[in-house]
């Protein structure tokens, strides 16, 4: 069987048949659309993320399936929802098993099947083994039962335990006298923002494979490893997911940034990413590959205001420009994030694209790249951007997106221009106070100078409506709900919200025998 997404036969030779191309996928943490030079960030400099986007193509309208890091990972991976899947839709640690089935064929597994060499450095966030994982063991099933040749980098997130480095099945430096457990007096951390440990995620132990995880030498560690991977690998093709902590708090950049922003340590962290960006971009050029290399840079959600957020705002910084919310929010400061793609002689440089596109969507694009097939279960809800990536369409490919927030009843449906949310306010964090890490909700929007119709200082108005609607052509920053005012838009959009929930795909498939 052949199988067709949209108008493009996957499985077709692909149109540079000649030489496949290498696949470098920069995967950023927390990173907001106001983060970037390109975007209009003023408090900090990117240089070479902004070289990036003169060298390649700049969307305005790019969304991740979720905005919270985990179910955002594993929609890019699995090319789907994360409702069809996934249990979570916050944020996995220390006890999470593997979440995403490794019957399921990913991203990964589809390259390494077209013959390309693939590796993730960096974040993992997804989980390891079948149950509670097994520090001081096999951690699998894991990256590598997923498509991945080779894993070297944090397993979780780096403001969460164990603080450790993990090579492909096992942690780095561990002491079989020393085990890693669950509970007992965690390790100081040197963190300017103080962690919070829940409770049953608190682990204690492993001092020597503990003292390998150096946090303000992370950043430039992981990025010599993606490097030198890329030098073994020179020979082509592969696929290297670049997955930086950064710039998830706790800001700890190499002391070498620290002051060189105006916002803060937030911005002396996306500074040190600036420099992770160029210094792979650079090792391209040396390795003399860049012409064939096709490099995405993206981001997992939208940037958040935690404490070292709120700094940088105070500063003047807007992590998400003029988008409403922020991470875990279906408001679209939660979700719409920076996406910069160039190909050399394949996309046209120094362009942009308001193109909808849909992180899942990385899926159908690499494998058309690639000529893979991709079976009917595979990649539901992805559509190829090629056309988009390479091209000026008369049409976009995709023409409605649903996003996830943080609380798991709050959904966001796009259509054109029109945004849909089927609850109050953004279900993302919701603490009143300044100063916390988890404040949000109607107070940060407050406190932050947000204007929203719905809002009375920093709480809801008494008769605000339990559901939202927005055009977003005429109003970007979404300061008016207008759902009153076009019910029927709102009930249709509705209706198909639930019609995706109850569906087993939104990608198109046609089979021709």
């Amino acid at each position: 069987m052949v199988v067709f997404v949209g108008m493009l036969v996957l499985g077709a030779a692909p149109m540079w048949a000649e030489e496949l191309p290498n696949i470098v996928l920069i995967f950023t943490d927390d990173l907001g659309y106001g983060d970037v030079g390109a975007y209009g960030a003023t408090k900090v400099r990117t240089p070479r993320i902004d070289r990036l986007a003169r060298e390649g193509r700049r969307f305005t309208d790019a969304h991740t399936a979720s905005a919270v890091c985990t179910p955002s990972r594993y929609a890019l991976l699995t090319g789907e929802y994360p409702f069809r899947g996934l249990a979570h839709t916050g944020p996995v640690m220390s006890r999470a098993g593997l979440v995403v089935d490794p019957n399921k064929t990913t991203l990964a597994d589809v390259l390494r099947r077209a013959g390309y060499a693939t590796a993730i450095i960096g974040k993992w966030h997804l989980g390891f083994g079948d149950g509670t994982p097994d520090w001081n063991g096999e951690l699998k099933p894991g990256p590598l039962e997923l498509g991945f040749d080779y894993f070297f980098g944090i397993p979780v997130v780096n403001s969460h335990p164990p603080f450790v480095l993990v090579e492909n099945h096992r942690v780095l430096g561990l002491d079989p006298d020393d085990p890693l457990v669950y509970g007992g007096t965690p390790h100081t951390r040197p963190y300017p923002e103080k962690m919070t440990v829940a409770g049953n995620n608190t682990m204690s132990g492993g001092k020597a494979a503990h003292a390998l995880y150096v946090d303000d030498t992370l950043g430039t560690q992981l990025t010599e490893k993606a490097i030198d991977w890329m030098r073994d690998h020179a020979g082509g093709p592969f696929f290297l997911l670049f997955s930086t902590p950064h710039i998830h708090h706790p800001f700890t950049p190499h002391p070498r940034f620290e002051g060189t922003s105006d916002a803060g340590r937030y911005g002396d962290f996306i500074h040190e990413l600036d420099w992770m960006v160029g210094r792979v971009l650079d090792a391209l050029t040396e390795l003399g590959v860049a012409e064939n290399t096709l490099v995405v840079f993206t981001s997992d959600n939208g940037g958040m205001l935690n404490i070292g957020g709120q700094e940088a705002w105070r500063l003047g910084h807007r992590m998400n420009a003029h988008l409403l919310g922020f991470k875990f929010d279906a408001w679209e400061g939660g979700h719409r994030v920076p996406l910069i793609v160039r190909w050399p002689g394949k996309v046209p440089p120094g362009t942009r694209s308001d193109h909808l596109i849909g992180m899942t969507d990385l899926f159908a694009t690499f494998a058309e790249i690639a000529g893979q097939p991709l079976g009917a279960d595979d990649a539901r809800d992805s559509i190829s951007a090629l056309t988009a990536w390479t091209g000026e369409p008369d049409e976009p490919a995709r023409e409605e997106l649903l996003v996830a927030a943080r609380q798991p009843a709050h959904l966001m449906l796009r259509q054109g221009d029109w945004a849909y949310i089927n609850r109050q306010g953004g279900g993302g964090f919701g603490s009143p106070k300044p100063g916390t890490h988890l404040f949000g909700g109607p107070a940060a929007l407050d406190w932050a100078g947000q204007q929203h119709s719905d809002l009375d200082g920093p709480r809801f108005k008494p008769d605000a409506p339990n559901r939202q609607l927005y055009n977003l052509r005429r109003d970007p920053s979404q300061t008016t709900n207008i759902v009153l005012e076009h019910p029927e838009m709102a009930d249709r959009m509705e209706a198909r919200l639930q019609a995706i929930l109850r569906s087993e795909r939104t990608a198109p498939v046609v089979s021709l025998p």
